[in-house]
């Protein structure tokens, strides 16, 4: 007797990531596009991934071992989905041996070979890349993972402007120069809230098309990067007690220290720094994006090669930098350079020393913020 066929990698589909609304969505359109459109959803076996404890989790691959061995009822292509499992990393209910072994279970089945007409996609958050499951996954599965952008990095807006940029053309929408990044910024890595705010601005223009900086402004609610954002222009507005103020809120909500210090902090006092020093040599268009962009790609690269450019190279990362600009006057050169040397000191005793994060932060910003008497 000849031995199993096999499973085809394209029997197998694997959407992971931090991104939860990412993966969800984009699993729901896969499902849907492997189901014939006169089966609708009763050819299917779809079952959630969501365990309460390694011993549920062993439950739930004992049922996806059974739907993938049971022949499609009705004839036709069948897909069964593991949905949202939260069970194949290595926290939770997934550190449990029923969930270790219940995956190992599933694996043995997909690789002695599935139906021809049976399908099998997975959606989860992660999948421990440590475990030999993993490997054994990659081997036998298309993986697309939906990661949420690092806020910390620069660079992270440049995917998110252009998912947001894509959305915006399917609802018709059109920007004013900054509005669309503006809007990025407030939303953050939150892509479900970015969405929701397209919509939310497409309801509200009507036949008017055309968003300004002032409707998004008015309109889009603050995620928790929006917060952050909120922070840093705290910052730029050398507003102390407000600056004071959010970082209190954004502790007590157990936001991490050297979190906050990286993707707020730090990145307002460069983009400060950066473009006070660029205009003190160089002449640059403060007056709108479009052209301050210009300006940046006309100067000569002894001037720029230091500015933070997009993931992809193709160009500046420029919006942080130029929303930088009217808060320029708020500071001295020598005070960046300065406030620039306090972050990174920051740093370094948020990782090495025994002292309380929020007192090392608080003590930041009142020297960043604090006016000194003349």
């Amino acid at each position: 007797m000849p031995p199993p066929k096999k499973t085809a990698a394209s029997q197998v589909n694997v959407l992971m990531g931090s991104d939860e609304a990412r993966v969800k969505e984009a699993a729901l359109l896969l499902v849907r596009s492997l189901t014939p459109p006169e089966a609708g959803d009763f050819s299917n076996d779809i079952i959630d991934g969501t365990a309460d404890n390694a011993d549920h989790a062993g439950t739930i691959c004992s049922n996806i071992c059974m739907a993938l061995q049971t022949l499609p009822f009705f004839g036709g292509t069948k897909v069964v989905w593991l949905k949202n499992a939260n069970f194949l990393g290595d926290s939770g209910p997934g550190r449990g041996q029923d969930a270790v072994l219940g995956f190992e279970r599933i694996l043995d089945i997909v690789e002695g070979g599935l139906g021809s007409d049976v399908r099998f996609v997975i959606s989860a958050t992660t999948i421990d890349k440590r475990r030999s499951s993993y490997k054994r996954i990659s081997k036998i599965a298309d993986i697309e993972v939906f990661d949420k952008p690092d806020t910390s990095r620069a660079g992270w807006e440049g995917p998110v402007l252009a998912m947001a940029s894509r959305k915006a053309k399917e609802l018709g929408i059109t920007f004013e120069s900054g509005a669309l990044e503006l809007l990025v910024q407030m939303a953050g890595d939150d892509t479900r809230q970015l969405e929701n705010e397209l919509e939310k601005i497409d309801l509200y223009l009507g036949e008017r098309r055309r968003a300004g900086l002032k409707t998004v402004q008015g309109l889009v609610s603050m995620s928790r990067a929006g917060v952050l954002w909120d922070l840093g222009n705290a910052i730029g507005k050398r507003d102390l007690p407000r600056a004071l103020e959010l970082l209190s809120t954004l502790m007590y909500q157990g936001q991490n220290a050297i979190g906050l210090l990286l993707a707020a902090i730090v990145p307002r006092v460069r983009s400060l720094l950066l473009i006070k020093d660029l205009g003190s040599r160089h002449k640059i268009n403060k007056f709108n994006y479009a052209g301050f962009c210009s300006s940046l790609e006309g100067l000569p690269s002894s001037a720029t090669s230091h500015l933070p450019r997009k993931k992809d190279g193709t160009g500046f990362n420029a919006y942080p930098m130029f929303l930088a600009i009217p808060e320029t006057g708020n500071y001295t050169l020598e005070e960046l350079h300065a406030g620039f040397k306090a972050c990174l000191a920051a740093n370094s005793k948020l990782v090495t020393s025994s002292l309380d994060p929020k007192l090392v932060l608080e003590r930041l910003l009142v020297g960043l913020l604090a006016r000194q008497s003349r």
